[in-house]
């Protein structure tokens, strides 16, 4: 059996899915002013100052810390099945049907929140890799619950759940320098 992995965010999509779904979750009245008041924050993370992981937890926490859970997961999922559909890439999509077609276990692997990227993922039948947020009394704590699945941290998550020996060969799709770890595992390299 062969594995083809994918990174989400730009090699399966058109745009960054956090930024998409924050504008779906809360629209663009909360949107705007909050980036704005985060702008240093994100400045910071462009330079290097901060890394990924916190910047991100930062703004999520910003935007969703002590919503309810069930809210939380009933709006994500109505994004993965409504407005994902409308930022993926037909070539992406194209390719992981040709995949799935030859028998290969296909896995989407990102740093994006799992809760809206799940539900795409089953109607494709893809496994799913992703950052999950922490919950605590039935509200997200604006905290992490995992590691956030960017760069090294990919592949570590990719070989807790594979048997990396037992494939004929790997195929990865990336589309960033923060994908060059998971890029490295591969047998193939091509473009989406």
């Amino acid at each position: 059996m062969n594995l083809a992995l994918f990174d989400f965010d730009g090699t399966i999509t058109t745009k960054d899915s956090m930024v998409d779904f924050i504008t779906y979750a809360g629209g663009y009245k909360k949107f705007l002013p909050g980036f704005f008041l985060l702008s240093p924050i994100l400045i910071l993370y462009k330079l290097k100052l901060i890394p990924n992981w916190k910047a991100k937890e930062i703004v999520l926490s910003y935007f969703f810390k002590g919503w309810e859970i069930k809210y939380f997961k009933n709006k994500a999922a109505r994004y993965s099945r409504d407005e994902l559909p409308k930022i993926i890439r037909k070539p992406a999509l194209e390719k992981i049907e040709w995949h799935k077609a030859q028998g290969h276990r296909v896995v989407v692997v990102t740093a994006s929140i799992e809760d809206w990227v799940r539900d795409w993922c089953e109607v494709y039948s893809l496994d799913l890799i992703a950052t999950k947020l922490e919950v605590k009394n039935g509200r997200l704590t604006g905290k992490f619950l995992t590691k956030n699945c960017y760069g090294i941290e990919k592949v570590k998550r990719i070989k807790e759940k594979y048997n990396l020996e037992g494939f004929d060969q790997i195929f990865v799709y990336g589309d960033s320098s923060d994908d060059r770890e998971m890029l490295a595992l591969a047998d193939s390299k091509e473009p989406v």
